[in-house]
């Protein structure tokens, strides 16, 4: 499927929701089990994606928009949300979350996007990565918003990953089957 916008903001309203049903009124067990060591709980990658509405895709979407393609994006940190979470329970996360993207969404479409927009330049910090398009920007939150959701849903899954017994042969969502 091509890039259409229309079909990009239909998976980020809808983002806030899916995460809410996953999170909201689960137990501290849940909240935060991992797969190993330093890695994401299903409240960090929660506090990921707030994270990702305050520092990355509308403020790299306002670069490229204002011309400033040239610029590096500011270097994205994965674990900034650290402290923006800290001691704060999961319910009033998945609203800030929310909250964010409600507002997100309302700007993304306030930006009144066309095809010559969508091709505007920047640049990203990665030199791997060099010139990007403000549409691989978009296709790419929209990625990275059903790969958090599935990634909550692996971590989740595997804490009954003995507990399945011999039918972990077959689930292919569980770590090391």
């Amino acid at each position: 499927m091509d890039f259409q916008l229309d079909r990009a903001i239909e998976v980020l309203t809808s983002t806030p929701a899916a995460v809410d049903s996953l999170l909201r009124g689960k137990s501290d067990a849940w909240l935060n089990c991992r797969l190993g060591e330093g890695t994401f709980s299903p409240t960090d990658v929660l506090g990921h994606l707030i994270y990702g509405e305050i520092a990355d895709w509308i403020p790299r979407a306002h670069q490229i928009l204002e011309g400033r393609g040239d610029t590096p994006f500011e270097p994205f940190d994965r674990r900034g949300h650290e402290p923006l979470i800290a001691g704060k329970p999961a319910g009033e996360l998945l609203d800030w979350f929310a909250d964010l993207r409600r507002g997100n969404i309302k700007t993304l479409r306030s930006f009144e996007l066309d095809e010559r927009k969508l091709d505007m330049p920047g640049t990203h910090p990665d030199p791997n990565l060099g010139r990007v398009t403000l549409r691989n920007l978009l296709a790419t939150w929209v990625v990275h918003d059903l790969g958090h959701i599935a990634q909550i849903m692996r971590v989740m899954s595997g804490e009954y990953r003995d507990a399945v017994g011999p039918w972990r042969a077959y689930l292919t969502i569980l770590p090391g089957r």
